[in-house]
Formats: structure tokens, C-alpha cells, sequence
């Protein structure tokens, strides 16, 4: 064999032996899909934009997390179903849903639940937000991993209607309302009429009359431009809802220890990066309230509101008194 043939044949032994490798490499490299109902920009949406960006860097572009927002995958049912199965890896998604397959996670679900957002921070930071994001992760069924909890403000009626001062404003009103039953009573023990329906839904509702109106926190009601529909935002109170982020179990138990610490590690940080960033939004969100001309309707004394819901603490708080009377007690 001449000389030329001999590092011809020794290069393209070389070449194909590093194809393998070169293969490898590639497969190592995987992009894991995030959802959220809420566009770019929106604190919960940010978190995990940021997460992801810190993931990407501590494995050296190993794994990185593509974002969809605004609905793309659909909405929290469909992101909860892709998520059990492994077709998407993370998602934000509200307690409601979750509910009637943690039945733990209703208390949190439970009208006027907390004195105001600083006990429901110390809850979820503390020992009984831990409880909860373990049940989630430890449900036979669930298939889901609770990473860690989100802040969502509190949730206000709004309408095209007329204003709500009172329970009794709400009579006839068709409000939209999250799809677990514990909402759907809430509303209908306050005097509205409780629709269940997706958030994704609800603006051909508001526009078409099938829905007289919804609740929801500033930043959503400002974010989905739901003051072109409704412009009387009371602020009843009445929820007080966190939210989890959640990653598919499926994918989560195919990872090395060290890969599943990291992103519990970053799921943290991202808990309170999202809380800063709440706060940012939801200030800038009642000026933007404000210029739309939305009137906003303070409700200083809800004791009415609290007395009506009282049915919906006896139907479904009765199994959950015990971690009840542990909330109340957080000081």
C-alpha cells in the first residue's frame, strides 16, 4: 500500500471513530419544554426563563429548557396531561386544578384561607408548603413533581356589568371561574353564578356574554387585556392561591442524582426570584388598571363576603381541619 493510501485509510478510520463520539455528544444535549398560560415577561413565565438560563450554564449547554408561553401547549389541563406523560418537562401550573387529585391541596383553595400574603408566604416557605409539594411528588398517580410554590396575588371579581361592593351586587352574575368545584360553590355561595371554564376560554366568553365577567389578580386581568371587556374590578379578596411549579415525573426519574439536585437547587431560586418579580408587576399593573380608566372598587370590609362562603369551610374543610387549624396557627 502507497504511502498516500496508507493516511487516506488511517484518516477515515479516524473520522469514523469519532463519529460515535460526536453522536454521543449530540444525544447528550437536551432541551426540555416549559409552558405557561401567561406571555413573555410574565413573572411566573420569567422565573423559569431564568431558571433556564441558569441550567444551561451549569451544564455547560448540556440541558436547557425552551419556553412556550401564551398558551401555545394549550392550557392547564392539556400542559398538566403532556406533563404526566413526558411530552413537556415543566410547568406553572394553578393550585385548582391540582385539587381533586391532592385533596390537600384544596385548603389552600378555600376562600379568605389567609390573613393576608405575608402568612401565606410563611406557609408556603415553611414546613406545610414542603408537606404538600412531597404529596404531589409521592402520588402513585399524579406522575408529577412538585418543585417548589409561586406567588399569584390575590384574586378579585371583575365584570362588564356594574360594581361590586356587596354580596348582594354579585346576584345573577355570571363569573368564570377556575375548573375545581371548590371555586364554582365559592361563587355560588357569594351569590354569583360560578362558570367553570379554561382560561383559555375566557375572553371569547367575556365577548360573546356567555361569562358576565371572571376574577383573577392584577397582573392576569392586565396581561390578557380583560379590561376591554370588564371594567369594574372589585376588590373582593376572596382567593389567595399559590402556585407550583411542577416537573414531569417521567423525565425527573430518568436523571442522575446530581442532575435532580440542580434543579431543585435552581426550582428555589427561581421561587423567589418569581416573588420579587411579582411584586414589580402587580404595582406596574394597577397604573396600567388605572390608564385604561378601570374603576377599582376597595371592598374595606369583607366580613359579609367571609360570613356568605362559610357553606363551602363546612363541606370541604371538614376533612382538612386538622392542617387547617396548622395554618391558622402560622404567625
Amino acid at each position: 500500500m502507497k504511502r498516500r493510501d496508507v493516511i487516506q485509510a488511517g484518516a477515515a478510520a479516524a473520522l469514523a471513530a469519532a463519529a460515535p463520539l460526536r453522536s454521543v455528544f449530540a444525544q447528550q444535549k437536551t432541551v426540555w419544554k416549559a409552558a405557561d398560560v401567561h406571555p413573555l415577561g410574565y413573572p411566573t413565565v420569567e422565573a423559569v426563563v431564568r431558571m433556564g438560563k441558569k441550567l444551561e450554564q451549569a451544564t455547560d449547554g448540556r440541558l436547557s429548557v425552551q419556553m412556550y408561553p401564551s398558551m401555545q401547549l394549550g392550557g392547564e389541563k392539556e400542559m398538566i396531561e403532556q406533563a404526566q406523560v413526558g411530552a413537556l418537562a415543566i410547568a406553572r401550573i394553578s393550585v385548582g386544578p391540582m385539587g381533586p387529585i391532592i385533596p390537600e391541596l384544596n385548603v389552600f383553595n378555600l376562600p379568605f384561607m389567609f390573613r393576608d400574603t405575608a402568612h401565606m408566604e410563611k406557609v408556603i416557605d415553611g414546613p406545610i408548603g414542603d408537606e404538600l409539594l412531597n404529596k404531589l411528588s409521592d402520588h402513585p398517580t399524579a406522575n408529577l413533581i412538585g418543585l417548589c410554590w409561586m406567588n399569584a396575588g390575590t384574586r378579585n371579581v371583575y365584570n362588564s356589568k356594574k360594581p361590586i361592593r356587596s354580596v348582594e351586587d354579585l346576584k345573577g352574575l355570571k363569573i368564570r371561574m377556575m375548573g375545581n368545584p371548590v371555586f364554582v360553590d365559592t361563587m355560588n355561595a357569594l351569590g354569583g353564578n360560578g362558570v367553570s371554564m379554561g382560561f383559555e376560554q375566557l375572553v371569547t366568553a367575556m365577548q360573546t356574554g356567555v361569562v358576565d365577567g371572571a376574577e383573577n389578580n392584577e397582573p392576569t386581568y392586565t396581561s390578557g387585556q380583560h379590561y376591554r371587556y370588564a371594567k369594574f374590578y372589585s376588590m373582593t379578596g376572596h382567593l389567595m392561591i399559590p402556585e407550583i411549579l411542577v416537573f414531569s415525573k417521567k423525565i425527573f426519574a430518568s436523571l442522575p442524582k446530581d442532575d435532580q439536585a440542580l434543579i431543585r437547587k435552581l426550582a428555589q431560586e427561581a421561587q423567589r426570584e418569581e416573588r420579587a418579580l411579582w411584586y414589580e408587576v402587580e404595582k406596574k399593573s394597577v397604573a396600567q388598571m388605572k390608564e385604561a380608566g378601570v374603576e377599582i372598587i376597595e371592598i374595606p370590609d369583607k366580613k359579609a363576603f367571609q360570613a356568605a362562603v362559610k357553606p363551602v369551610w363546612n363541606k370541604y374543610g371538614a376533612q382538612l381541619s386538622a392542617l387547617i387549624e396548622r395554618i391558622q396557627d402560622v404567625k
